[in-house]
């Protein structure tokens, strides 16, 4: 979704106060000064009342207070910038915000959550908030934002391409013609200093980018049909595969018939180095044995994603230094929450589903201090999190799981086995990500206990 069309010049500006309400003060007067329907005396008690409840920071310096508001313009973007830093209770080691991302969203706007996650991607790389507060004058700063949001960062001075990289692109056009591939998929971590340039035969082909954001600033990603973001959390070459690929399966970007040709080599070597070409049906044999879409009818492909990203994270860094193990279980909740029980009081209970939704940015930070706890989290299919610590007690079934794998990956197999959900797992012993459907196990991050990928 492109978002530069809410931004306004108007409406991005050097902060004067030294604290989150004057700071918010001067950001609803930009945003009221044109929008008559929008009345800044209610709304700053309503921002105000939601940071008390649960803060918008979201580090990096960086906040983004946000709010539901009766307006007839879908979104409203105000900016505002202080290079002093201004004082946010709560934060540690003297910590200040040089960056506030103040967002206004109508009420009927559907897709609010998604928005708010696409801000925070965004301003979570601390290079582009870098990037934002160093900008020379309120205008540069417009300018950089308007880009990014609009899907394209203001791009480095781009190399000439190498000829071996070049030589890559055009033999992976050869190999998909020759095995009669549906996709190319090109693995765009693999170059940082070079763009991705596309020989013109590509438009033979669906074209995807991989990458670990959405959009890549020094990616030209505008020659590709599809962007799927996947984190990388290893140096091993085409190591976002499994989860790409289940990432396009969940939004129809492929189809379970495909064959793939892909591209790509270790991780910011800048050099192409590998062509492989992957059958999706040997490749998710077991898990998509007749059946053309493993995804339960109630789950979002956006919530798998999520819970995805999120479980990736905790393999790799854990809470406080220490492994987590945890489980995650998706969809058909009637029938999950039957087979569960709560093993401690529910964290999640009585707060509004929109303020407990995973796809909110500013839920990772609970989740993750809650995946600490015995059991797991129930989560609707459109991402609401029901309960955490939930003990799982299914009807016993004849199901066989490959060694290694303890009582947690037994629970996630079972409640998939005995419900229509989607079970997430992450080892606490070894990191391994493991995706359960039917029973059936998909590894998506193997790592061993040195940290390495397997």
């Amino acid at each position: 979704m492109r978002l530069d069309r809410y931004f306004s010049r108007r409406r991005t500006l050097d902060l004067e106060s030294d604290n989150l309400e004057g700071a918010l003060k001067e950001l609803l007067k930009a945003s009221t000064s044109r929008f008559k329907d929008l009345e800044r005396k209610k709304l700053l008690p309503g921002l105000m009342q939601r940071e008390n409840t649960m803060t918008t920071y979201l580090g990096n310096g960086v906040a983004l207070p946000h709010l539901r508001v009766k307006m007839r313009r879908k979104y409203v973007f105000a900016i505002g910038r202080s290079r002093e830093g201004i004082s946010y209770e709560g934060l540690k080691n003297q910590e200040k915000v040089h960056l506030v991302v103040l967002l206004l969203a109508g009420e009927g706007a559907r897709d609010y959550l998604n928005v708010l996650a696409a801000v925070a991607r965004l301003v979570k790389d601390a290079a582009f908030v870098d990037m934002l507060l160093k900008s020379e004058s309120v205008d540069d700063l417009h300018e950089q934002l308007t880009s990014a949001f609009g899907g394209i960062f203001a791009s480095p001075r781009k190399t000439r391409q190498s000829s071996i990289n070049r030589l890559m692109l055009r033999q992976a056009m050869r190999v998909a013609k020759g095995a009669h591939c549906d996709s190319i998929v090109v693995f765009g971590d693999t170059l940082l200093s070079s763009p991705v340039e596309p020989p013109a035969g590509f438009k033979e082909f669906k074209s995807v980018l991989i990458s670990r954001r959405a959009k890549e600033g020094d990616v030209e990603d505008a020659t590709f049909g599809d962007v799927i973001q996947v984190r990388s959390f290893s140096h091993g070459r085409l190591a976002q595969m499994r989860s790409a690929f289940l990432v396009g399966l969940t939004r129809g970007v492929f189809k379970t018939s495909d064959k793939i040709c892909c591209v790509g080599g270790i991780p910011g070597s800048d050099q192409f180095d590998t062509l492989v070409v992957i059958d999706l049906k040997d490749e998710f044999q077991a898990l998509l044995a007749e059946r053309d879409n493993f995804m339960p009818s109630d789950v979002s492909a956006e919530v798998l994603e999520r819970v995805i990203g999120v479980a990736m994270e905790l393999s790799i860094e854990g809470r406080e230094g220490k492994p987590v193990g945890t489980l995650f279980v998706l969809g058909d909740t009637k029938k999950v929450e039957s087979m569960t029980k709560p093993l401690v009081l529910n964290p999640f209970y009585g707060y509004k589903e929109e303020d407990r939704n995973i796809l909110s940015p500013f839920m990772d930070e609970t989740v993750k201090e809650f995946s600490s706890l015995d059991g797991a989290f129930i989560i609707r299919g459109d991402g609401v999190l029901i309960s955490a610590g939930s003990l799982i007690h299914t009807p016993e079934f004849d199901q066989s799981l490959p060694s290694g794998l303890g009582a947690r990956h037994a629970a996630g197999a079972a409640i998939s086995l005995a419900t229509g959900c989607l079970a997430v797992v992450v080892s606490s012993s070894s990191g391994q990500v493991t995706v359960f459907r039917n029973g059936i196990a998909l590894p998506l991050v193997e790592r061993s206990l040195g940290g390495k990928s397997l």
